[in-house]
């Protein structure tokens, strides 16, 4: 028998797995997977497009955020599920599924590692560069690519899991301390849990429900269980309270910055950049109505929302690289090679920190950034889909097989983010045919 123990030094027989916990019965604890995934999958992108939905609309987008938590519960408990039910990553299943899989996911993994790790490091930095000036925005960057590096090159799972606890813990305070500071209007707030859509957004609605937590990190979930020691459908309760509880914190957290953005940034009257600068604006009035101690105090909770997907992407993206090329090596998922710490793991977390280092010097290439975009767009609703495909039929157990109620929700997700999608799709190419 192969144990969570020994398995990252000898190849995992999916036949042979157990547990170990010597047999004890499966407790949730507070801090697991689901806790990373969704600290990882919320960034400064989430709090700004949050902010500015609060100080355009008030609290009239606030069931669009609940709904986007809802999807995302949905989509992670379905990743969660495959895993438990059948032993085998998220990758054996969309192979599973045809070809195409390898052909979409090879590609966009390694072009969206380029590109997104100068992104995340550049977000991390903007606090740090506001708060400590002595250095320059770039020079921050590669501190923060480096930092990164070195604790998911060096810690194991349960040292990651526990300093993106830290993170979530100062994401959680500052903001949601912040947000109570600001007195929310709770009447309005409650005209908000009912649907509607500005006759100008549309699509801004949409992006809105589908963009709380995370893209790609989302289907590292099963991974993350994998690390934790979870293999078998033991855990599949606790799983599932696991992920719901996780991204209840989420719909916390993102609810906060629709409050700050309705009652603080709508207030001043101003607004804010679509970027992560709108967070260093944002700062600017913090500190002009509260005073100094809220405005850092916002600049160590961005800093923490932007570092907690830094190291979070740097594990469990590098992880999901790791069992594809290790696929794709003939190697069977939980080969060591595929492990944290293990070769391929190694190369990825590489990937992702120096060569996108040179992005900061050369700019943003037209083309690398278009293929960016494209395939990009496509993640989402490749991700409804496949788990369509993987929890409905021969390719998961009966007992753990979709009920009606989840196949309309992910039918939903993939229709929302098929649409997202397009319109991601199409301005990704713009650029392409202007002038």
């Amino acid at each position: 028998m192969v144990t969570a123990h020994n398995a990252s030094l000898e190849p995992v027989d999916h036949a042979a797995l157990v547990d170990d916990d010597g047999g004890a019965p499966a407790k949730w604890k507070v801090v697991g997977p689901g806790l990373v995934v969704a600290a990882t999958g919320v960034g400064a992108a989430d709090m700004v497009a949050t902010l500015v939905a609060g100080s355009k609309y008030g609290y009239g987008l606030l069931w669009a955020v609940i709904l986007g938590v809802i999807l995302k519960i949905v989509l992670v408990e379905g990743a969660g599920r495959f895993t438990l039910a059948t032993g085998k990553t998220i990758f054996e299943g969309w192979r599973s599924l045809g070809k195409w899989t390898t052909w979409y996911f090879g590609p966009y993994i390694m072009i969206w590692g380029f590109v997104y790790g100068a992104t995340a490091m550049s977000s991390a930095a903007l606090p740090l560069a506001a708060l400590f000036p002595v250095l320059p925005l770039t020079a921050w960057a590669v501190i923060m690519g480096l930092l990164g590096f070195v604790m998911v090159w060096f810690g194991r799972y349960s040292f990651f899991e526990k300093i993106t606890a830290v993170l979530v813990g100062l994401m959680f305070v500052t903001v949601v301390g912040l947000a109570i500071i600001a007195a929310p209007n709770i009447p309005e707030m409650v005209t908000g849990l009912v649907p509607m859509i500005p006759d100008d957004g549309i699509l801004y609605t949409l992006a809105l429900a589908g963009g709380v937590g995370g893209t790609i990190t989302l289907a590292a979930y099963g991974y993350w269980l994998r690390e934790k020691g979870w293999y078998t459908p033991k855990w599949m309760k606790v799983m599932r309270i696991d992920n719901s509880m996780a991204y209840v914190l989420t719909g916390i957290f993102v609810i906060a910055m629709l409050i700050v953005g309705a009652e603080v940034v709508r207030a001043a009257g101003i607004s804010l950049s679509a970027d992560d600068t709108g967070l260093l604006e944002l700062t600017t009035v913090l500190r002009d109505k509260y005073g100094d101690v809220v405005g850092v105090g916002f600049l160590v909770g961005f800093w923490a929302a932007s570092f907690s997907s830094i190291i979070g992407v740097w594990n469990g993206v590098s992880l999901m690289f790791a069992d594809f090329w290790g696929n794709m090596r003939g190697k069977e998922s939980g080969h060591p090679d595929t492990r944290i710490g293990g070769k391929y793991f190694k190369f990825y977390v590489l990937w992702l920190t120096f060569p996108p280092m040179i992005l900061f010097l050369l700019g943003k290439p037209i083309g690398l950034i278009l293929a960016y975009g494209v395939l990009g767009s496509l993640f989402m609703p490749f991700l409804a889909i496949t788990l369509l495909g993987l929890l409905n039929g021969k390719r998961i157990p009966a007992r753990w097989a979709n009920k009606l109620p989840t196949n309309i929700a992910l039918g939903i997700c993939a229709l929302l983010f098929g649409i997202l999608g397009v319109q991601q799709l199409v301005a990704a190419i713009a650029p392409a045919f202007a002038g």
